[in-house]
């Protein structure tokens, strides 16, 4: 079973060969934990769970080692302690017991050590590895690669102008052009990047050989990286917006400190997300975090669906129609299992019962949209009774395989604030729009918009009240805010 991935590295897609069949090795980077995830943070976590799902699938859970780190050691952490008078170890427990939550919501699997287990190590802290970074900045000194300067330890980029921009397909000239960062007298090179820097009394700092200090960002996931997946691994993963810099200086200092020519075999990265079209901002108003979905009513299966009915490397927009078409299909999903389905299944069964077109949808490029639409496949032929006993079970296992375990009808069925809210607003505008309409014709006597407008509302669902005084529209059973977009 041959998975085909498209490599940042090469700009390919190109065939999966694992270093090793045994301990197949991914990366992903995870959370900066001083708040709560947003929508975007989730999009990286739901993509590489399913890239996980398959590996395991493909090659055993036992041969899977899948790692995510959490950054708890940095500035925005510290500001938000400075801020709110809180132990910045209180903040950082906090916010990552959030984050495990709130991913586990959208069917993520925590990140495991080969046999399915050991999930602490497998999600490591990067100040449970303060040594093996100041041992990989020594390294990088030694070679020629890094240089300490006013108490910062600095890697120059100009030691290894071979490498540095493969990966971004950037020059190291055109870089140093487009920098607009004002460049610290202590730097040799606009381009080079802090491995360390000096703390004061009141920041977190471990002793090195450069004085009391904290490590750089960069510098984390390349020490945690190798400690737990070895010089050279498998995949190492992220959102694009990583690429640069964060992934460009992982590979200059992995490779230079380890002697590689690599650090990863397959880079790959998910494009980003937004929100009805739009760049998700506070600014715009549509930034929203996982967990205010989640409390606002909006099922973790719902948001996953979403997310994978895009592909990948494809941006994502989220859509409050969307969420309901999703609650829909999981909905009619969730009463086809409770009416078919008399048991639950074994581990065995549904590694076994897995669709075969599903997998082979995700084995090129992990095509989760093809997947998607696979699964409406197998249920429009559930509902008409063409799947026999064993096809049923299949589909419920592969629904299980994608992360979609815990469905709940009545859940799913429940509309959420955000959902209600939006109902209203539509309907207020239509009711304003009807009201002057029909002033329009009671001067006029042509009453022929009004009852367009009536038309397409009932035909949504919506129930029009008209008495002499006031219009009032009430939403029925079955209304369908979608049918009214293109009532003007």
């Amino acid at each position: 079973m041959d998975i085909s991935l498209t490599n940042s590295a090469t700009r390919k897609k190109e065939r999966f060969t694992p270093l090793d069949p045994g301990n197949v090795r991914m990366y992903v980077c995870g959370p900066t934990v001083y708040d709560r995830a947003h929508l975007g943070n989730a999009r990286p976590v739901v993509v590489f769970d399913v890239l996980y799902r398959l590996l395991r699938h493909v090659y055993g859970p036992e041969h899977v080692t899948y790692v995510r780190n959490f950054t708890d050691v940095d500035d925005k952490i510290n500001a938000r302690a400075a801020e709110s008078g809180r132990a910045i170890g209180e903040i950082t427990a906090e916010t990552t017991q959030w984050f495990l939550d709130d991913m586990g919501a959208l069917g993520a699997l925590e990140p495991s050590i080969r046999n399915g287990a050991d999930h602490e190590r497998a999600m490591p802290r990067a100040t449970q590895y303060i040594a093996q970074m100041v041992a990989m900045i020594e390294a990088l000194i030694d070679k020629g690669h890094a240089y300490a300067a006013e108490g910062h330890v600095l890697f120059a980029v100009d030691s290894w102008t071979d490498g540095y921009g493969r990966l971004s397909g950037r020059s190291v000239d055109d870089m140093i052009a487009g920098a607009r960062v004002e460049v610290a007298p202590y730097k040799r090179n606009p381009m080079d990047f802090v491995l360390w820097k000096p703390s004061s009394v009141d920041l977190p700092g471990w002793e090195s050989p450069w004085g009391r200090g904290r490590p750089g960002w960069h510098i984390e996931c390349s020490a945690m990286a190798e400690a737990l997946l070895g010089k050279t691994f498998d995949i190492h993963g992220g959102g694009n917006d990583l690429m640069f810099q964060h992934h460009e200086n992982e590979i200059a200092q992995s490779c230079c400190a380890n002697g590689t020519e690599k650090m990863a075999q397959v880079w790959l990265h998910n494009e980003m997300l937004q929100v009805e079209g739009k760049k998700m901002s506070k600014s715009l108003g549509n930034f929203f975090t996982v967990r205010d979905l989640l409390d606002q009513g909006v099922p973790g299966e719902v948001i996953r669906f979403v997310m994978l009915s895009t592909h990948y490397r494809k941006p994502m927009d989220w859509t409050e129609k969307k969420a309901k078409e999703a609650r829909g299909h999981l909905a009619a999903w969730d009463r086809l299992k409770r009416h078919g389905l008399s048991q639950e299944l074994s581990a065995l069964q549904l590694a076994e019962l897995v669709d075969e077109n599903v997998i082979d949808a995700l084995c090129d490029d992990l095509n989760t949209s093809g997947a998607i639409n696979r699964l409406f496949e197998m249920a429009a032929a559930a509902k008409t009774s063409e799947l026999d006993s064993r096809q049923l079970r299949s589909f419920f296992a592969t629904l299980e395989f994608l992360g979609f375990k815990n469905l709940d009808v009545e859940r799913l069925q429940r509309r959420s604030a955000i959902e209600t809210a939006h109902e209203k607003a539509v309907l207020k505008a239509h009711q304003h729009s009807l009201i002057e309409a029909r002033a329009e014709a009671m001067q006029s006597k042509d009453f022929s918009e009004v009852d367009r407008l009536k038309a397409a509302l009932t035909a949504a669902g919506v129930e029009v009240r008209m008495s002499k005084t006031d219009v009032e529209l009430v939403e029925g059973p079955d209304f369908d805010p979608s049918k009214l977009e293109d009532l003007a």
